[in-house]
């Protein structure tokens, strides 16, 4: 409990004519002895208020409050929490309101004011945006309580329990049904290949049209409905992808609001959703972290839903990458022939480790290795060259690079596919190469 400005103001009144009255006699100044009494009523008339009103306020009862927030949020998107409060005060009050939000969340428009009336439900509102994944517990609320001659105010901590889950930024991921897919494609860069000839699968028959290939039609359908028909084809479904993640301490490298891991995080989704949309099954293995996880590929829409519930709370550490362990992990548990993404950031010493680690998972998978490339070093090798430090950086720079470019043209030569790319365009990138591959009967 504290005072407010209002007893403040009183009290810097009554010590004003203290002072007053205080030199006047100390110049041998004539006054009335009556004010000395006035001063020293009002003093402890002040002072009896003050105590009257402090014991008010300590029976007057809180307000109860009741916290509306959504159960999961994206990570980096803002959303607003809505706070209902209800009251039995008879008469109007004003009070200020604080939410204890968990460390992880940025804030807007708090504390906040608010005016109750008597026989009202008062509602405020304040917007979150998550600065991390995983789960987030509010566990109570602050109200700043006045006292009813409004000589004090009270710090009333309200216990208010909430649980929220902060995924990744999957909401433009479900954002996309409301577009055609070719055209959502199309605005995240993603460039779609030309199917050669004919495709993998057939789809179904229909009249030839202009353009068909010759190849295409069913003599034996032309020859019953007396019309050309034509064989029409669809890419092949009931593919397997699995997503070999990374967690080690290379991803934590920052680019923007977002660290590698997290632009990697999306980048699978993004591809999961894109997959899943084809007809295909989506895996998740993830290593070096410190309860390594799998998910099973699984084809339906529902396996986005287990994608991101087993990924939500996962945090890069500051293990090394053991790819030999990974490898064992994964050929361990993935027996059918599938698509494995090996999604981490590649380094000189990696050579060897990394190279038999692919190899064993190729005997029996399709590999491909996506490796992230850290955005400052391109802009330091681009960078004007002035004084030492900054030869330093370049030198630096330009040597880290073209031992990195040595590592995946070693892993080119073996034979395995390799994607370069910074971490804002892996998920775009991602999907090209795997719509690529399923046109032109790679997987």
């Amino acid at each position: 409990m504290r005072p407010t400005r209002l007893l403040l103001a009183w009290l810097a009144v009554l010590l004003g004519l203290g002072i007053a009255l205080g030199t006047a006699m100390a110049l041998q100044l004539k006054v009335p002895a009556a004010l000395h009494s006035v001063a020293w009523g009002l003093l402890l008339a002040l002072l009896l208020l003050a105590l009257l009103d402090a014991v008010r306020l300590k029976r007057r009862p809180s307000p109860r409050l009741r916290r509306q927030m959504p159960g999961s949020l994206a990570l980096g998107r803002w959303s607003e929490v809505r706070i209902t409060l209800e009251h039995d005060y008879a008469h109007p009050l004003a009070l200020e309101v604080f939410d204890h939000v968990p460390d992880g969340l940025s804030v807007e428009n708090l504390p906040q004011s608010i005016a109750l009336r008597p026989s009202e439900r008062s509602e405020l509102g304040y917007r979150l945006r998550p600065l991390s994944r995983g789960h987030f517990s509010f566990e109570r609320c602050e109200v700043h309580l006045p006292s009813p001659l409004g000589l004090w105010t009270a710090k009333r901590p309200l216990p208010l329990q909430d649980d929220t889950r902060v995924y990744p930024d999957f909401a433009r991921l479900y954002g996309a049904q409301l577009l055609a897919v070719d055209n959502w494609l199309s605005q995240l860069g993603v460039r779609q290949r030309q199917r050669r000839g004919l495709g993998l699968e057939f789809h179904q028959l229909r009249e030839f049209r202009e353009g068909d290939s010759l190849r295409q039609i069913d003599w034996k359908a032309t020859a019953r409905q007396r019309t050309p028909i034509a064989r029409e084809y669809q890419d092949e479904r009931d593919q397997q992808i699995v997503f070999m993640l990374d967690c080690g301490r290379r991803m934590r490298s920052q680019d923007g609001e977002l660290s590698h891991f997290d632009h990697a995080l999306n980048a699978c989704l993004l591809l999961s959703y894109v997959a899943l949309r084809q007809g295909d099954a989506v895996g998740l293995c993830t290593f070096a972290c410190d309860q390594p996880r799998y998910l099973a590929p699984v084809k339906g829409s529902g396996q986005l839903n287990q994608l991101l519930n087993a990924v939500y709370d996962l945090d890069s550490t500051r293990r090394a990458a053991d790819y030999q362990a990974a490898a064992n992990q994964l050929l361990a548990r993935q027996k059918r022939r599938a698509l494995v993404i090996v999604v981490t950031n590649l380094r000189d010493e990696d050579d060897e480790d990394l190279l038999t680690a692919v190899k064993r998972i190729s005997r029996q998978h399709r590999v491909l290795v996506a490796s992230l490339r850290e955005e400052v070093l391109d802009h330091l090798r681009q960078a004007p060259v002035q004084t030492l430090p900054e030869a330093l950086a370049y030198c630096a720079s330009v040597d880290y690079l073209n031992a990195r470019e040595e590592l995946h043209d070693r892993l080119k030569a073996q034979g395995f596919a390799v994607l370069d790319a910074h971490p804002s365009d892996l998920g775009a990138d991602l999907v090209t190469r795997y719509l690529g591959w399923k046109k032109g009967g790679v997987l």
